[in-house]
């Protein structure tokens, strides 16, 4: 089975619990997800199955939308509720203009340091693992984009937000920063992943829904859920080979084209999706990840 699962992740279980249970469903030899989403969080994640695995890094930097909630007035030891409370402030009267500033100096291109409790690895072992046995963690900065970061509502020391960034980007952090920056502190309370490019308007299926479908019907009342491996790479554009070329590119021989340059998905005259490639300023076509998929139907 190949193919591309839409999940809406459940709160309290890890991105490798949900992608294990929905594996074990589709009795899937190769899986993966294409970025962690926190056990508080829910919503979008992306489960690629078998040659579909080979495009998960692309989806995994793609650029990403959520909906959060945080709590002004408490820092955390893990930057969510989730953690042990750290320091309590008094929460000033939020002036809106004062919010705005906050909110636009963490838009843009900026250095953002991840939580210690993270799954960033360091020596081959994930940092949250050090930060539970209570070592001190030195976590490096790093350069992230945000494209919006607004806020859609205040409840007395609670903010509702809307997050648009790019790969890498802890919402953590960023509320974490917006409690620093407005001088009371803060941490996330609730946090909904909306839609990873190109899944802009997802239908997603929750874990129950596909275990009371697999009870009825076993895995193969699942496989109508799969979207194929080129609505992951929906963005690119196609440039369809003739015989000889397709060929050729399935050797992983480079093959001239008549295309712009830039990275497309590559099809055979049959139409089945061939690799995803890159097309040189040469005007030649190379193979970035090749596809053993079955003919189109």
């Amino acid at each position: 089975m190949h193919g591309i699962l839409l999940l809406d992740k459940p709160a309290g279980m890890s991105s490798n619990q949900a992608l294990q249970a929905v594996r074990r469903l589709y009795g899937a030899e190769k899986a993966g997800h294409t970025g962690s989403l926190d056990p508080l969080a829910t919503g979008l994640l992306p489960l690629c199955f078998g040659e579909a695995t080979k495009i998960a890094g692309l989806l995994l930097g793609a650029r990403k939308a959520y909906a959060a909630e945080c709590l002004l007035g408490a820092t955390t030891t893990t930057a969510d509720s989730e953690g042990a409370v750290l320091q309590r402030r008094p929460v000033p009267p939020l002036d809106p203009d004062v919010l705005r500033q906050a909110l636009a100096g963490l838009t843009g291109r900026i250095v953002q340091i991840p939580p210690a409790h993270s799954a960033i690895k360091q020596g081959g072992e994930p940092l949250y693992r050090r930060a539970r046995r209570g070592e001190a963690v030195d976590v490096p900065p790093r350069e992230v984009e945000v494209h919006r970061f607004e806020c859609l509502g205040q409840e007395g020391p609670k903010l509702r937000l809307y997050v648009e960034c790019g790969a890498g980007t802890y919402v953590r952090s960023l509320v974490r920063d917006l409690g620093e920056r407005l001088g009371c502190g803060a941490h996330l309370t609730a946090l909904r992943r909306l839609w990873v490019e190109p899944f802009r308007d997802p239908a997603m299926f929750g874990l129950d829904a596909l275990r009371e479908r697999h009870a009825q019907g076993g895995a193969a009342a699942l496989d109508p859920l799969l979207l194929p491996l080129d609505a992951g790479l929906a963005a690119l554009p196609a440039v369809r080979l003739d015989a000889r070329g397709a060929a050729a590119l399935a050797h992983g021989r480079a093959v001239p084209v008549a295309a712009a340059p830039g990275r497309c998905r590559a099809y055979a005259p049959d139409g089945r999706l061939l690799a995803l490639g890159e097309v040189g300023v040469d005007g030649v076509l190379r193979v970035l990840r090749g596809l053993s998929l079955p003919p189109a139907a």
